[in-house]
C-alpha cells in the first residue's frame, strides 16, 4: 500500500463529507455506517497491489529450484507474470 492505513479513515471522512456538502448524494444509513463502508472500500483498492504482488510470489515458488540455479531472473519473471495478471484481469495501478 502506498500511503500509511492510518490515512485511510481521514480520507473515507474526507470524501464522504465532500459528497455530502456538495450534494452529490444523500445518505439513506447512518454517517457511520457510511464512513465505515468507504473505510473498507478504500482499504480494498489500496491494496490490490498488495495482494496481487503476494500472489505473484506464490506462484514463482514453482520455479524456485531454476531461480535459484540462475536460470530465470526473478525479477524479470515477477514483472512479466504481474503484468500478465494485470492485463487478464483489468486492474489499474
Amino acid at each position: 500500500m502506498r500511503i500509511p492505513r492510518s490515512w485511510v479513515p481521514l480520507l473515507a471522512k474526507r470524501i464522504v463529507d465532500n459528497i455530502i456538502s456538495k450534494g452529490l448524494v444523500k445518505p439513506t444509513v447512518h454517517l457511520e455506517k457510511l464512513l465505515s463502508e468507504t473505510e473498507e472500500l478504500l482499504l480494498n483498492e489500496l491494496t490490490v497491489e498488495d495482494r496481487l504482488n503476494e500472489e505473484v510470489r506464490e506462484l514463482l515458488k514453482k520455479y524456485a529450484p531454476e531461480i535459484e540455479k540462475g536460470h530465470l531472473d526473478y525479477r524479470r519473471l515477477f514483472e512479466l507474470t504481474k503484468q500478465k495478471l494485470v492485463k487478464e484481469r483489468n486492474l489499474i495501478l
